[in-house]
């Protein structure tokens, strides 16, 4: 999200367009100013928190610039708050009275694989037209057996914000370099001119870039080593 992003534009005097929460939110970091914002549908958003409801999943919704919670996301809130350092705890993040005036950028739903994975069929036969899901198993310590899911709306992506960006600096995708380590990353590596996965990526992510870096996540400079051979540094 922004809010996870803004003190690191800050720290760089960058004053250009940031894409968060996987493009459904460009903002320019010069002014903070919204350029684009993609919300679920509140019909759909609203079917999705019951349905998570129903699941007993621990449910995190992003909503304006903040993330939102209860009582059952308390003991994640230290791997979602990576997202955000604006996290909020609700009575009830299923209400969707809570997110009628800002909407929802995304859910985030953690949980075992076996409710993860029956949630994430239920929405693809409810609403595949309306939401796209991705879900994985936390790699992070502490989160070893929790799966996740991210839910967002259909059509958005890394892939279309490069798109945008691209389209607004006057230039094709074929001129854009990108860096990725994630299964989020995905569009946006294969969207890009050049795209470089980090070393320690999974398997699918190495496969939709065009290069692997040597640097990995734990070592750091990754984005400098793809500067570096695109020939921007």
């Amino acid at each position: 999200m922004y809010s996870g992003t803004r003190h690191i534009a800050r720290q760089l005097a960058l004053a250009e367009p940031i894409a968060c929460v996987d493009g459904s939110h460009i903002v320019d970091a010069g002014d903070d100013r919204a350029l684009v914002t993609r919300t679920i549908h509140a019909g759909a958003g609203a079917a999705l928190l019951r349905l998570l409801e129903e699941a007993r999943a621990a449910t995190f919704v992003f909503a304006g610039d903040q993330v939102f919670h209860d009582r059952a996301g308390t003991r994640f809130v230290s791997y979602v708050s990576l997202w955000s350092e604006q996290v909020v705890e609700l009575g009830d993040v299923h209400d969707p009275a809570h997110f009628d005036r800002q909407g929802m950028c995304a859910l985030v739903s953690l949980g075992s694989e076996d409710g993860i994975r029956d949630a994430e069929r239920a929405i693809a036969s409810a609403h595949g037209g309306e939401l796209q899901t991705t879900s994985f198993k936390l790699r992070r310590a502490g989160f070893s057996s929790t799966w996740g899911m991210v839910v967002r709306a259909f059509g958005v992506t890394k892939g279309t914000a490069i798109e945008w960006m691209a389209a607004r600096r006057g230039i094709t995708v074929s001129e854009v370099v990108a860096v990725g380590d994630w299964l989020n990353d995905i569009p946006m590596l294969r969207a890009a001119g050049r795209s470089f996965a980090m070393k320690q990526a999974p398997d699918e992510v190495r496969a939709a870039a065009t290069d692997l870096l040597d640097a990995d996540t734990w070592r750091g400079g990754g984005i400098a080593e793809a500067a570096r051979r695109s020939g921007l540094l």
